[in-house]
């Protein structure tokens, strides 16, 4: 793995990368940036560049940056810096919505846009879980269909740098505190998206639930999912091999 900081708008945004073969770009949900198992098995197939989003980590959260929206821009300047053609957008959580962000502006570097459990399109009859309200105790078992893997979340709490993680917090809160993790206009423009799509969801997702898929797949044209039973929201964790492997299957073409 390298690490480097790339100076975007004069902000500083650390990148971390790895790997060799098609370019593929990995958007963070609100927990911050990590390299994941899901990560670093498909850094075995892709060179996989993993961004850690203005306002996250120790980075500072520019002023002028309140919205999605703002990010979605930010990041289309990365993509540019980062000279990124034909690249592969995956997104999870928030990031996930980002990304929805980014390709219903524009899609022509894109290959292909995979979104895992994305935030940004809400249904009235299952609400989102408050991750701003829940204590970390609360949001590590929400996090996980495998409760084995939330306590071992639990254990390794004091050992957490808690500066960053209240850091992430405040910075999830400004980009998705009014109205709670979705944007109302986004279902609207999804038609959009002109790039083959996959939705990779938890089908006992308890954050963003897996009945907001609905939004996705009817707006998208074409847009295709993968339905994880006895899976919660950290699919990254939870079901790292399976989500590489899909992905990587998905971006050859292979069918569902």
């Amino acid at each position: 793995m390298q690490e480097r900081i790339l100076d975007i708008m004069g902000e500083k945004l650390r990148l971390v990368e790895d790997g060799a073969g098609p370019p593929l770009l990995f958007l963070h949900g609100a927990g911050g940036s990590n390299w994941s198992p899901m990560l670093k098995r498909l850094a075995e197939s892709f060179h996989v560049f993993a961004p850690e989003h203005p306002g996250f980590g120790r980075s500072r959260l520019p002023d002028w940056m309140l919205t999605m929206s703002d990010l979605a821009y930010f990041y289309l300047d990365v993509m540019k810096a980062l000279d990124l053609r034909e690249f592969h957008l995956v997104g999870h959580s928030i990031g996930g919505w980002l990304a929805s962000e980014i390709a219903i502006r524009n899609t022509s570097r894109l290959a292909s846009l995979t979104l895992m459990a994305p935030a940004g399109c809400a249904v009235d009859e299952v609400p989102f879980g408050d991750i701003f309200l829940w204590g970390p105790e609360e949001a590590a078992r929400n996090q996980f269909y495998n409760q084995d893997m939330a306590e071992a979340r639990i254990r390794a709490l004091p050992s957490q740098d808690q500066d960053i993680a209240l850091q992430n917090k405040a910075a999830a809160a400004r980009l998705a505190w009014t109205p709670r993790l979705h944007n109302p206009q986004l279902p609207t423009w999804l038609h959009r998206i002109d790039v083959r799509t996959l939705l990779i969801w938890g089908a006992q997702d308890k954050i963003v639930p897996a009945a907001c898929r609905r939004v996705f797949l009817a707006e998208i044209p074409g847009a295709e999912l993968c339905l994880l039973e006895e899976s919660g929201h950290s699919l990254h964790s939870e079901r790292a091999a399976e989500c590489a492997d899909r992905i990587s299957q998905f971006t050859v073409g292979a069918p569902a």
